[in-house]
Formats: structure tokens, C-alpha cells, sequence
């Protein structure tokens, strides 16, 4: 086996592998989140260590505030109507005076509960499963950037892609080339 051969083998190994963990990573943070109706957070800090890290991707999905147990690992808005959530388990069930159930969270890292309880309306989802480390990248870059570094990494992936593609037709041309050389050969030393 020439050396070129096994760089061209070891080559596309690699490139299978790295496609295959890219689409491993958007299946379980974009395609089953999207397809369950479910929706996917990063962890930023490490409050829910050591089961859920800061960088890990937690799924989570609407469920019924009643059927919401003590254990179960909830992403709710710290204000109610903002964008910023935190994911924590629930620690304890509470009432209002109102009457409405509320929930007290905690961090698994945390030595006590959250200081506020949190209102049925604050919760977004309650966890399907989670995947740790694969979200540590938004934890070093700030939101203000985090779509400009997604955005480059698609152009980046597309980019190899392509390069990939062509290198690849190249050395299927030279092949073929090399093949009808080799026949025409042949057929030249049959007549002679």
C-alpha cells in the first residue's frame, strides 16, 4: 500500500468521523429537540454539577405543572417574560397565597435553595435528557458573538466540504485518466 493511499484512507477516516460527530451533536441539540416539540439550553455555570456541568446541553419540553415532581430538573425564567433562564431540580413544592402552586429549585452544586420561589409561568420545560460538554463553546463566548462564531463555523464546515468534494472528483478524473491510459496501452500492443 503506497503512502499516498493510506493518507487518502486515514483522510476520509477522519472527515467520516468529524462528519459524523457533527451530525451526532445537531441531532441531539437541533433535530429531536425540533421533532419533540422540546427545546435545547446551555449550562452556563456550575451550579448543577457534578451531573450537569457548565457546556451542557440540556433538552427540555413543556409538561403540566401538576404533573411536575420533587427531582425533576426544570429550566425556568428567573423574571417572568425574560429571555434568561436557569436550569435547577426541583427541591421542594410551595403555594402562594393565591393558592397556585409554585416549586423551590436548587442547584445540585448549591449548599441552599433558590431565594425565590418560582411561579408556574416562570417554568419552560422540565428535562428530557441532557448532553454534557457539548455546549462548553457558549460558555466562553459571550451572546453578543455567539451567533457570528455559529455562523463562521457553518461557513468553515461548508467550506471543507467543498474543498473535500473537489479534491475528491480530481482524484477520480486522474484515476479514470489513468485507467483509459492503461486500456489504450493495451489495445496498442495487441496491433503491434
Amino acid at each position: 500500500m503506497s503512502l499516498r493511499t493510506v493518507r487518502t484512507v486515514a483522510g476520509r477516516t477522519t472527515a467520516l468521523l468529524a462528519a459524523g460527530l457533527v451530525v451526532a451533536v445537531l441531532g441531539l441539540t437541533v433535530v429531536i429537540p425540533k421533532l419533540t416539540g422540546a427545546t435545547a439550553y446551555t449550562i452556563l455555570t456550575g451550579s448543577m454539577r457534578p451531573g450537569m456541568p457548565a457546556g451542557t446541553v440540556v433538552v427540555v419540553k413543556a409538561k403540566p405543572v401538576d404533573q411536575i415532581r420533587i427531582g425533576d430538573v426544570v429550566t425556568y425564567q428567573i423574571t417572568s417574560g425574560q429571555p434568561a433562564v436557569v436550569t435547577h431540580r426541583v427541591h421542594a413544592l410551595g403555594f402562594a397565597l393565591d393558592g397556585t402552586r409554585t416549586f423551590i429549585t436548587q442547584g445540585d452544586s448549591n449548599n441552599a435553595a433558590d431565594r425565590l420561589p418560582v411561579k408556574p409561568e416562570q417554568i419552560r420545560g422540565v428535562r428530557l435528557y441532557s448532553v454534557p460538554y457539548v455546549g462548553l463553546p457558549s460558555t466562553w463566548i459571550g451572546a453578543s458573538i455567539r451567533q457570528v462564531v455559529v455562523g463562521g463555523a457553518v461557513v468553515l464546515l461548508l467550506a471543507y466540504a467543498a474543498v473535500s468534494f473537489v479534491g475528491e472528483t480530481r482524484e477520480r478524473r486522474r484515476q479514470r485518466a489513468q485507467r483509459r491510459a492503461t486500456t489504450t496501452s493495451d489495445f496498442e500492443r495487441v496491433d503491434a
